[in-house]
């Protein structure tokens, strides 16, 4: 099993900028944090969960939501076993609790069925 811990979330106003930690411990014969697709999704008030950002095929591509393209950054550190979501520009709407996600699978890396391990998620609020 592996396990999945984010950090980093916290109050900000609106342009600022945060760094969300995933950090990954334990791992499954031949399923380890560098061979994993890792996702950020996150979930506002009274809405559904969205996909947000992922990276995968072992780091070399990465695929972003529309409204998060050119504001956010993901990345991992494989020797850290930790992954990253750098956002900048943050806006109200913005705000949500934030989760990351880690799976072995070939498909849509925007489909949050398709992550075996998620974390339990980090409060991040965006002030106008």
């Amino acid at each position: 099993q592996m396990q999945l811990e984010e950090s980093g979330g916290g109050l900000v106003q609106a342009g600022g900028s945060l760094r969300l930690s995933c950090a990954a411990s334990g791992a499954a014969s031949g399923r380890t944090f560098d061979n994993a697709a890792m996702g950020w999704f996150r979930q506002a008030p009274g809405k559904e969960r969205e996909f947000v950002a992922a990276i995968f095929q072992l780091g070399r591509y990465t695929y972003y939501e529309d409204s998060v393209k050119g504001r956010f950054t993901i990345s991992r550190d494989v020797a850290k076993n930790t992954g990253y979501l750098q956002m900048n520009s943050l806006k109200p709407e913005d705000t949500a609790v934030y989760f990351c996600a880690a799976g072995f699978f070939r498909g849509a890396v925007q489909r949050g069925e398709n992550y075996d391990y998620w974390g339990q998620g980090t409060q991040v609020t965006v002030s106008s």
